[in-house]
């Protein structure tokens, strides 16, 4: 889509170009993600979300029409609003988990993000310029022959629709306020009743918000720096992978075709439904979240030392080109074995790492009050993050590849950089103690705290 854009002078300098888009929607993530938290503490969850996927369907749509570089940055931009109200979300799944299924409710959440993430890629990659990519079905389609990018924008948006429909007729308000009569203990309780009503059913009392200097203790910043520096290396590298893989197997990269690249990434979202709602949940209740932040950043570090060593096969392929077919596909093949082994193992650490950091930043709110603080703040730094992870991986890797330079500067730089990255990470969870692992919002010391206050 750069490269069409014309902006760019050579393919060098795609990765700079693209590095803005990405960078663009985290600006506007950060600058309203603490207003859709204090908005959706005054009206409530539902209206915030509801007005997050409207906004996502309309400027899902906009992207696919595009034609000039500028117009698809602003349409970026206007999409980053409408992204800040991601920790409304995390809010109110908290709000609706109790301790028996908080891991599962909790994983959830990224599980959304990374399937949308890979068959989305994989969409994109698929139906992209359909009419020279899919001639049977869209040859003489003059609309997709006109907005070479639109299909894939238009099959986006109707999960935006879906979900914006499942919201209307299904999702019910999560935020208990002040002014909401706290139901009975014993009247109205039956299997069926919300979960929200379980405070009020165990004894536990509404509690008031926390300042933000009591609520912001050492702890909390320290994983919040983990958090911080994770996500740095983390969106680094899933920027970079769909520029990386497009290179030209001379600079580094692996040379694949953007159909290629899309089913590279699709693939992960068969692989991450099982990580993230059988194989960490388990994890979890067996040891812990702080073992599983853990063996995540551990299996990070093996993935990205090695992803860019698969240029050397993709570069002995291309100059093998005209030789035996056998040989070749031979080759290909073991390329394509290596590659999505270290895309399982990518995603492996994925689904671990931000799932526990979500869990543990969640369980360090002293009350079901500060969870939107909380929260917020998490994506605040995340997002921030993000507005500078894309463009400092882009313009790494263009300046690795302009010049020769040796190892580890050469077209190794960036992923050597993430490691890292990730090894200080590793190094400071073991500062971490192991009182994460709990809820402490359902802590029972708390709770005679606020019984003995109230007597």
């Amino acid at each position: 889509m750069i490269e069409d854009f014309g902006v760019a002078e050579t393919p060098k300098d795609i990765s700079y170009y693209a590095s803005m888009m990405f960078m663009s929607f985290s600006i506007s993530q950060a600058m309203t993600v603490m207003y859709w938290g204090r908005l959706s503490d005054r009206i409530g969850r539902r209206p915030v979300l509801i007005a997050g996927l409207i906004g996502t369907l309309a400027v899902s749509i906009l992207f696919g029409v595009c034609k000039t570089f500028s117009m698809a940055l602003l349409v970026r931009l206007v999409a980053g609003v409408f992204a800040g109200n991601a920790a409304v979300m995390k809010s109110a799944m908290a709000e609706i988990a109790d301790d028996t299924n908080r891991s599962r409710m909790m994983a959830l959440l990224p599980l959304t993000w990374n399937v949308g993430s890979m068959v989305g890629s994989g969409v994109g990659g698929v139906f992209s310029n359909p009419a020279q990519q899919l001639p049977g079905l869209f040859g003489n389609n003059k609309l997709f022959i006109f907005f070479p990018y639109l299909l894939p924008c238009l099959i986006g948006s109707t999960v935006a629709a879906f979900g914006l429909v499942v919201g209307l007729l299904n999702f019910k308000e999560t935020l208990i306020r002040p002014t909401q009569p706290a139901p009975e203990a014993n009247v109205g309780s039956t299997e069926s009743s919300p979960l929200l009503g379980q405070s009020a059913a165990t004894g536990v009392a509404p509690a008031k918000q926390n300042s933000m200097r009591s609520l912001l203790t050492p702890l909390v910043l320290r994983v919040m720096v983990t958090n911080a520096l994770m996500c740095l290396a983390y969106t680094m590298c899933d920027q970079l992978y769909p520029i990386f893989a497009a290179t030209d197997p001379r600079d580094g990269g692996l040379g694949l075709d953007p159909r290629s690249i899309g089913i590279s990434l699709g693939i992960e979202g068969i692989v991450v439904v099982y990580i993230q709602l059988v194989v960490y949940p388990r994890l979890e209740r067996k040891y812990g979240v702080l073992y599983c932040y853990r063996r995540g950043l551990s299996f990070a570090i093996p993935y990205l030392v090695s992803m860019p060593f698969l240029s050397v096969i993709a570069l002995h392929l291309q100059n093998q080109a005209g030789t035996s077919a056998a040989s070749m596909l031979a080759e290909k093949i073991a390329m394509w074995a290596i590659l999505m082994s270290l895309m399982t193992m990518r995603i492996t650490s994925s689904v671990m790492a931000f799932t526990s950091i979500n869990m543990m930043i969640t369980n360090m709110a002293p009350t079901r009050a500060d969870l939107g603080f909380m929260n917020g703040t998490q994506q605040l730094a995340m997002s921030v993050v993000r507005i500078f992870a894309p463009i400092v991986s882009g313009s790494l890797w263009s300046w690795s590849i302009k010049h020769s330079f040796p190892f580890p500067f050469n077209s190794h730089f960036v992923w050597m950089l993430s490691t890292v990255l990730i090894a200080i990470v590793l190094k400071l969870s073991y500062r971490i103690p192991d009182s994460v692992n709990k809820f402490a919002a359902d802590q029972p010391k708390p709770v005679a705290c606020a019984e003995e206050s109230d007597e």
